[in-house]
């Protein structure tokens, strides 16, 4: 089969819509892995991913007539948008059937491309099946998203351009694995051309269709899906797609949500470009194949695949990257309930970086803080706790807590019983080492009741803050608060605060 794709690949048809994209050398990335590391840019296609490629190199060969009655796909998106243009390029009325859960970008691409979007489904495998009904009923040509010769041949023209762009050997390829069509098509090529080249497929853990094939030697469906890298979540690898593989694949990597958010992190820095979770999977498993085996000085090449990622995911990426990349890390910590015992907590903290201090009062004895900081690394990390636990404060490690990561960030607080005399603010002051430990050191004697910060790298901290304050110590409370010198806002007759923290 490899040998065969081999002279598709040569005569694959699609510089008439795609472009060779650049390879180029990500330099932060190779400096801090001690290796020559480079980035595929098939992010900048026309359509933001390689699948123009694939369905342009399909269609253009289909005969006068199935061009007439039209083609028709499922896809998540990526492929949808190169069906679309290509049949704009080709005058082929083009439908396409996308889960409904296929980000709002992708839709609206695919209808500015000419293309009829059909929403249907949850997820590839039900907007499949409803493709395959509406072929039949109106005699259209399904173009398949990876599992067809001429599609993969498309995708394989990555790897004619990668020998072409980097002539030295290279020692190993990271790509993205969804159904397979990519991971096919470059290795089949590089494979004939550099046997000794590592072809190394990367898969979002919620979605390891082609990594569970290879493992039990034989196409398997998986019974669920996550879609957080919904470019590449299929259930199940294509039957070619799996067949090529056994000759070319030489490992499978599975990658988490928050490796997978560190990586299009990374990217963003090396190239100042947004890679969508499914365009990121080649670089978060180029990175932990590097920790795994602590290889140096090696010329590896991960390929960017797709940068159709809507704006309102980065909110939950940028939160999850700089736990995928072991940089800030969180935790349960207890303090003794009484005034001043926060002051002393973050005087033992020191100069450390604080991402995010959450905490609401709850009974007499002990105070439970919700701590996020920055760390160096897992033995930082390590030291931190080691260094806490000898200070007679109980902690516990949630970096790798889902619920914490997820919900309980954002759901520390609630009411507190029996609480008396409490006021709340909401406060700025300059985001500096150092400015939270000020600001605790100078609230006085009172009893904070409630606190929540989060580090938003910006150049303001902003801090709501309940303070246990007798009638009679008001107007020193709007000194101290006026000496401090901070923006600040009273919030107590706030609606939110009254229904939900009060």
């Amino acid at each position: 089969m490899q040998y065969k794709m081999i002279e598709k690949i040569l005569k694959a048809r699609v510089y008439d819509v795609a472009r060779e994209t650049p390879l180029e050398k990500a330099r932060s990335l190779s400096n801090r892995f001690d290796n020559t590391i480079y980035l595929k840019r098939e992010d900048l296609q026309p359509v933001f991913s390689f699948k123009l490629r694939g369905s342009f190199n399909c269609m253009q060969k289909l005969s006068p007539e199935a061009k007439a009655r039209g083609v028709i796909t499922a896809s998540a998106g990526n492929h949808a948008q190169g069906v679309a243009f290509a049949g704009t390029q080709l005058g082929i009325p083009t439908t396409i059937v996308m889960p409904v859960i296929t980000p709002e970008i992708k839709v609206k691409s695919v209808r500015a491309f000419g293309g009829n979007a059909v929403l249907h489904g949850n997820n590839f495998n039900e907007a499949y099946q409803h493709a395959m009904e509406l072929c039949k009923k109106d005699q259209l040509t399904f173009v398949h998203p990876f599992d067809d010769l001429e599609v993969i041949a498309g995708q394989g023209t990555v790897g004619m351009e990668l020998t072409r762009q980097h002539p030295d050997p290279i020692d190993a390829i990271f790509i993205c694995c969804g159904g397979g069509g990519l991971l096919a098509g470059i290795g089949s090529w590089i494979k004939y051309l550099s046997p000794e080249t590592r072809i190394i497929g990367v898969e979002h853990e919620e979605a390891p269709s082609m990594t569970q094939a290879l493992a039990t030697g034989e196409r398997v469906m998986l019974d669920q899906i996550g879609t957080f890298a919904d470019g590449a979540a299929v259930k199940q690898a294509g039957e070619h797609t799996f067949a090529i593989a056994q000759e070319v694949v030489d490992e499978m990597i599975t990658v988490t949500t928050d490796e997978t958010c560190a990586a299009i992190k990374d990217v963003f820095e090396d190239t100042r470009t947004l890679l969508e979770p499914a365009g990121a999977l080649g670089v978060a498993g180029l990175k932990k194949y590097l920790l795994k085996t602590g290889h140096k000085d090696q010329e590896l090449v991960a390929i960017c695949s797709g940068a159709n990622v809507n704006f309102d995911r980065l909110r939950h990426v940028a939160e999850r990257a700089e736990l995928g990349e072991n940089r800030e890390a969180l935790f349960a910590v207890t303090v003794p309930e009484k005034p001043g015992s926060f002051r002393d907590f973050c005087r033992v903290l020191s100069n450390r970086a604080v991402t995010e201090f959450n905490y609401r009062y709850a009974d007499q004895e002990d105070a439970k803080i919700f701590l996020g900081t920055k760390i160096a690394d897992e033995s930082d990390k390590n030291n931190f706790i080691e260094k806490l636990s000898g200070l007679d404060y109980p902690v516990i490690d949630l970096s790798d807590n889902e619920v914490a990561k997820v919900h309980l960030r954002f759901m520390v607080g609630g009411h507190a019983a029996g609480l008396e005399n409490e006021l709340l603010f909401r406060c700025r002051f300059p985001e500096r080492p150092g400015a939270l430990l000020h600001f605790l050191e100078n609230m006085g004697h009172w009893n904070i009741s409630l606190f929540h910060y989060r580090n938003h790298g910006s150049d303001f901290g902003r801090v709501l803050v309940g303070i246990q304050v007798p009638e009679n110590d008001r107007a020193e409370l709007d000194l101290l608060f006026d000496k401090l010198g901070y923006e600040y806002q009273e919030e107590t007759d706030n609606p939110v605060y009254q229904h939900f923290l009060r």
